[in-house]
C-alpha cells in the first residue's frame, strides 16, 4: 500500500484558514519525481489565491492545494526519468495546478526538468527558498520571449569587465530578484539593480556591480548616467509597479543596446515607449524547454555544491508541520517580510 498523505488545502475558493485533511498519494507520471516533502516555501501567488480565489484564477478545481516550492528526498522517479533516484535530496518547483502538484503536502509530484539536486550540507528549510524564484528568473532571462540571454555557466568568467553587457534586475532583493542577480553573472554579465539602502549590501554580495535606491527621486537619470558607455542586454521586471520606471530608463534616447524588457507580471495598463518592447514571461514556459533542464538539473546542483550559487533570499521558519502553514499565510498577507521568504518546516 502506498504511504498516507496529507495536505493543507483550500476546500473552496476564499477558504480561510487551510484545511489539513488526508489526499490521493501521487504516482510518479512520465518525467516525474514524488518528493517527501521536508519544508515548502511561499510565494505571493499563494496568499494570493486564498484571498481573491476566482477573481484570480477562475479555472482552478477545488479542493485545491497551493505551494510552488518544495524541498525534500525523491521517493519515486517516474517512467523516463534517468538522473535521478530514491533518496537524492531535492529541490522542485510547480509547473501545474493540479492537487497532486501542490507544494503544501507530505508527498509531492514535480517534473524531473523543474528539480535539482542540493548538498548534503544544505538544510531543506534553507533550499526551499529557491525553486519559484529560480525558475522564474530563469523564465525572464534565458526565454526567446523574455531577454534570450546566454544560458549560465559555473565559474564563468569568459568575458573581459570591458566586454561585459548590463543586465538590469528591478528589485533584487526579492526572491526572483536575488536569483536573476546571480543567474545573470554566472552568464556573464554585469548587473545594475535596485533595492532599499539596508538590502544594498544583499544586492552586492549576490554579484551585483551597482545598486540604486529604489525610492530615489532622481533615480532613472542616476542610473541613466551609470549606464553611460555602457551597452544593456536587457531588464527584468520583479514587480508591476517596476514597469513604469523601467520603461522611462530604456525609452532615454542616450541608452544603448537592447530595450527588451521582461516582467514577471501581466503589464496591465502599463504601455512601453517607442523603442521598447515588453513581454509578459509566465515561469512554467522553461517545464518544457530546453531551459527547465539546462538551468536545474545542469547548472544549479553545481553552482551550490561549489558555492557560486547561494540559496536566497534567506528563510523565515514560521513553523513546523502543515498546520503552520496558514500563519505563514497571514504573515505574508501582511507585507512585512524584507529580503527574506516565509518557509514552512514538515520535517
Amino acid at each position: 500500500m502506498p504511504p498516507t498523505n496529507n495536505a493543507a488545502l483550500l476546500p473552496r475558493a476564499r477558504a480561510n484558514p487551510l484545511r489539513v485533511e488526508a489526499v490521493d498519494y501521487p504516482t510518479a507520471g512520465a518525467g516525474e519525481l514524488i518528493v517527501k516533502a521536508a519544508a515548502v516555501a511561499l510565494n505571493p501567488v499563494d496568499w494570493f489565491t486564498q484571498a481573491l480565489g476566482d477573481e484570480l484564477f477562475d479555472w482552478l478545481q477545488y479542493p485545491f492545494v497551493p505551494g510552488f516550492d518544495v524541498a525534500g528526498a525523491v521517493v519515486q522517479a517516474g517512467p523516463g526519468v534517468a538522473s535521478f533516484f530514491p533518496g537524492d535530496r531535492v529541490v522542485g518547483l510547480r509547473a501545474g495546478f493540479t492537487a497532486r502538484e501542490g507544494a503544501f503536502q507530505e508527498y509531492v509530484a514535480v517534473p524531473a526538468s523543474l528539480a535539482a539536486r542540493i548538498p548534503d550540507a544544505l538544510p531543506f528549510a534553507d533550499a526551499a527558498v529557491l525553486p519559484a524564484g529560480f525558475g522564474t528568473a530563469a523564465a525572464l532571462l534565458y526565454e526567446s520571449g523574455g531577454l534570450g540571454l546566454a544560458l549560465p555557466q559555473v565559474g564563468d568568467g569568459s568575458r573581459s569587465q570591458d566586454e561585459k553587457k548590463t543586465v538590469i534586475v528591478w528589485a533584487g532583493a526579492s526572491s526572483v530578484g536575488a536569483n536573476a542577480i546571480q543567474l545573470a553573472v554566472a552568464s556573464g554579465y554585469e548587473v545594475f539593480t535596485t533595492s532599499s539602502p539596508h538590502n544594498f549590501g544583499l544586492c552586492r554580495s549576490l554579484g551585483a556591480a551597482e545598486v540604486f535606491d529604489y525610492k530615489s527621486p532622481g533615480l532613472v537619470a542616476e542610473m541613466a548616467a551609470a549606464l553611460e558607455g555602457k551597452t544593456v542586454a536587457g531588464a527584468a521586471a520583479i514587480h508591476q509597479s517596476s514597469l513604469g520606471p523601467v520603461f522611462e530608463l530604456l525609452g532615454r534616447s542616450e541608452i544603448q543596446g537592447s530595450k527588451k524588457v521582461a516582467s514577471a507580471n501581466p503589464l496591465g495598463d502599463v504601455a512601453p515607449p517607442a523603442g521598447v518592447t515588453a513581454s509578459f514571461i509566465l515561469v512554467n514556459s522553461i517545464k518544457d524547454s530546453h531551459i527547465g533542464a539546462a538551468v536545474f538539473n545542469e547548472f544549479l546542483p553545481t553552482a551550490l555544491a561549489t558555492g557560486s550559487f547561494q540559496a536566497k533570499p534567506a528563510p523565515l521558519v514560521v513553523g513546523r508541520g502543515l498546520e503552520s502553514l496558514q500563519e505563514a499565510m497571514d504573515r505574508g498577507r501582511e507585507g512585512n517580510v524584507s529580503a527574506q521568504k516565509l518557509v514552512v518546516s514538515l520535517e
